[in-house]
């Protein structure tokens, strides 16, 4: 059987509530992020993906009162990222139920934190998040930005990915912060260009505006093994097991 496609759906949280905006910006509330999380679990969804999105930009520590609510409701893998800045960190967010975390702007500042995360708790536990914006200074023609896509860092987005496979990270979401919340469709130039330097799983984020961009992004030799997604299920625009039932019946291998 074919390696199969994981659907994600992603909950922006910011001050307890789920969040979304354009290009990291414009914020609008969207829910509970315990209850969407129950609704998407029972929706088909793959795993759930949750990020603090102001912790690291406002010095705080990430959700662990809400990986334990969280871990009460789901029996699917579920991330949290935002403001993990140490094992410590991160040992809190696990043992309160989370099966991996995220880190980002952490990555950027201490990139031996990668290794170190997977040393402990194990390869599959690590997630790095890569917020990319274009940039014709770099090789790749993408730069990575941290503090909530507020800073760009100049780093090169193909180089900083190979760089953290190379640390130990178990996977990474990739989100192209030009698309975000726009509608567009994934970016298909940032995902392709990363997909084709890494061998470990990516997940593509930002911009999916239609059931089309669901099958669009994974076509393709070097297509992402999964695919995130936030305002189109938010706000009920499709259902996790109509984009699934969807793929499936384009040739796209999907676990239903």
């Amino acid at each position: 059987m074919p390696h199969t496609k994981r659907i994600i759906p992603c909950l922006d949280v910011k001050d307890g509530v789920v969040v979304k905006g354009v290009r990291f910006e414009s914020l609008k509330k969207a829910g509970d992020p315990v209850k969407l999380a129950e609704e998407y679990c029972n929706d088909w969804a793959d795993e759930i993906f949750f990020l603090d999105i102001s912790a690291s930009r406002e010095g705080r520590k990430t959700m662990v009162s809400l990986a334990k609510m969280v871990a009460a409701k789901l029996d699917i893998p579920f991330t949290i990222g935002g403001g993990i800045s140490s094992v410590e960190d991160a040992r809190k967010v696990l043992s309160n139920g989370a099966d991996k975390v995220a880190i980002n702007t952490s990555a950027v500042r201490n990139p031996e934190l990668v290794g170190e995360l997977r040393d402990i708790f194990g390869q599959q536990c690590v997630v790095v998040s890569i917020d990319a914006r274009r940039n014709p200074k770099t090789n790749s023609g993408f730069s990575v930005c941290t503090l909530g896509g507020t800073f760009d860092t100049g780093l090169d987005a193909v180089d900083w990915a190979k760089e953290v496979e190379r640390k130990g990270a178990g996977e990474i979401v990739l989100t192209s912060i030009d698309r975000d919340g726009t509608g567009e469709g994934y970016d298909k130039e940032l995902n392709n260009k990363v997909g084709s330097e890494i061998s470990i799983p990516l997940i593509a984020s930002g911009g999916c505006g239609k059931m089309g961009d669901f099958f669009e992004v994974f076509k393709g030799e070097n297509s992402p093994d999964a695919a995130l997604a936030a305002s189109v299920f938010h706000y009920g625009a499709m259902r996790v097991q109509e984009v699934k039932r969807y793929l499936r019946s384009n040739g796209v291998a999907v676990r239903l």
